[in-house]
């Protein structure tokens, strides 16, 4: 660990290498999917295949949200609106204190973002563009199908900017307000925390790739229209 704890805190591992490759790859992913759209053309081969990474991502995650590391899990985030509401009071209080990994704020904001994202690589996967391509099961329903599937594509895009951009914002003001730095600890997994708070439970790597292959497995199928 390269950061050295403050008297009275210690670093842990807070988020493990699956949440974080998960984390920068489908910001990634997406930018390569907006890029391409807009140019369209040739570049839209590169719109499938960041669609298809996204999907299979996605969906890796909502599995390793339930047999994931401690923080990584629904259960350890997802919380009550009461429990959201207590925690937006909180936040404009002195004596905030910031949470061990995702907020209550920032679980519904993950969950919306995973929602989000499965619409649009789901669509994806029947739309069609009027010109020259087809999502891989296109076949499977009629063109006018296609068409309001396509709709709800694009609309499903303009959410996620949305989105997006709210989970930037939210990145400044927590850094603003209340000194906290999001970024850090999504890249390197660690934070410095209150010496008595216990380091949250990490599942096994391997059960993390073998997860992945699996996963893999599965959207291989769907784009090879099994």
């Amino acid at each position: 660990m390269d950061t050295q704890a403050r008297l009275g805190t210690k670093i842990i591992r807070v988020w493990d290498w699956p949440i974080r490759i998960f984390h920068w790859s489908v910001a990634a992913l997406f930018f390569i999917s907006w890029i391409s759209a807009e140019i369209g053309g040739n570049a839209m081969q590169y719109h499938l295949w960041s669609g298809y990474a996204i999907l299979g991502l996605v969906l890796f995650r909502v599995l390793w949200g339930w047999v994931g590391s401690e923080t990584a899990r629904f259960t350890h985030f997802i919380r009550a609106p009461g429990a959201v509401l207590a925690y937006a009071r909180a936040w404009f209080k002195p004596g905030y204190r910031a949470a061990l990994g995702h907020n209550p704020l920032g679980g519904w904001s993950v969950a919306a973002l995973l929602f989000a994202l499965a619409v649009q690589t789901l669509t994806g996967l029947f739309s069609n563009d009027d010109i020259a391509n087809e999502g891989p099961l296109y076949h499977l329903v009629s063109k006018a199908t296609s068409d309001s599937i396509s709709r709800v594509h694009e609309g499903a895009f303009n959410v996620l900017l949305t989105l997006v951009a709210l989970h930037l914002v939210a990145i400044v003001l927590y850094r603003v307000k209340h000194g906290e730095n999001l970024v850090r600890p999504m890249l390197t997994g660690e934070k410095e925390v209150n010496e008595n708070v216990p380091e949250p439970r990490q599942s096994s790597g391997w059960r993390a790739l073998v997860l992945a292959m699996v996963v893999a497995g599965v959207v291989y199928g769907v784009v090879a229209k099994l």
